[in-house]
């Protein structure tokens, strides 16, 4: 594809941010793709390059992860406040103002980024606030992302000093396993919590990567698209149980997948959803 759009540094360095892949490698990728970064990094992909996955959870730079519930623990909530530097998001007056406003969302059930800016704290609101805060700090800071889940029991973990928040919900309670379930989410970020609950576009997107791998491998020269397509399948499969929840090994016990371990807590426990959200 021949490019009609400038290529800059700043579009490269964003590539090689996300994928680690090189400099030269990148340049190529943006080209091929026009400048479309999510085509760009599939590109890459497809030339068999190991790249990181693209994930929801890579917004905010720097900040502070808040994942909170409410004390019946039947609604939990995370909230990033995004800031320029480690050096403010480890400041404690910062992480203060993040908890002060995840525990206003708390307080007044809000269920999205809007009505929260519109929640008062001691008479001010919340975007005037950070307006304020903004000012006296000097850097760019706000809410970069809001998630809000709902179920019959919540539980919420935070990992690595605010810089990541898991919320899972259950549909009864199990507070242990609620969070052994979330420090998992943590450690292996499963795109899904089954191979069911997978976007079709995302399976499509994996298949398409998959196939044309393997076409360009010179040992699959001459196969038939029959057999390509069936060990297609075989990987996709590999890619479930990578990728998804259920079908992931216990973190605590590698000889069982979560699947297995909840079933040992409880035949009837299901994960209902979850949301991760990390900074970097």
């Amino acid at each position: 594809m021949s490019s009609t759009v400038a290529i800059t540094a700043a579009d490269i360095n964003k590539l090689r941010q996300a994928t680690g892949a090189g400099i030269l490698d990148c340049r190529k990728a943006l080209t091929e793709a026009n400048g479309d970064f999510e085509a760009a990094i599939d590109w890459l992909r497809k030339q068999g390059q190991k790249v990181a996955a693209k994930r929801s959870d890579r917004e905010a730079k720097e900040g502070v992860v808040i994942a909170k519930t409410t004390a019946d623990n039947k609604t939990g909530y995370i909230i990033t406040i995004s800031s320029e530097t480690d050096f403010v998001a480890k400041n404690t007056d910062f992480v203060l103002f993040a908890q002060s406003i995840a525990d206003a969302a708390i307080s007044h059930n809000v269920k999205t980024v809007e009505e929260l800016n519109e929640v008062s704290i001691d008479g001010a609101k919340i975007a005037d606030l950070i307006n304020d805060k903004l000012a006296s700090i000097g850097e760019k800071i706000g809410i970069s992302r809001f998630e809000r889940i709902e179920a019959p029991f919540v539980a919420s973990y935070i990992h690595g000093a605010n810089r990541l928040g898991v919320l899972v919900g259950l549909n009864k309670e199990s507070a242990e396993a609620g969070k052994d379930v979330a420090m998992q989410i943590a450690a292996l970020n499963p795109i899904a919590i089954d191979a069911a609950s997978i976007p079709a576009e995302t399976i499509e997107r994996e298949r398409a990567i998959v196939v044309e791998t393997m076409k360009a491998d010179p040992k699959m020269a001459g196969k038939p698209d029959e057999m390509i397509g069936k060990i297609a399948e075989g990987k996709l499969n590999a890619f479930f149980k990578e990728q998804t929840l259920l079908a992931q090994p216990f973190v605590k016990d590698n000889s069982k997948t979560v699947a297995e371990f909840l079933k040992t807590v409880d035949p009837t426990l299901v994960v209902t959803e979850f949301k991760r959200v990390a900074l970097g």
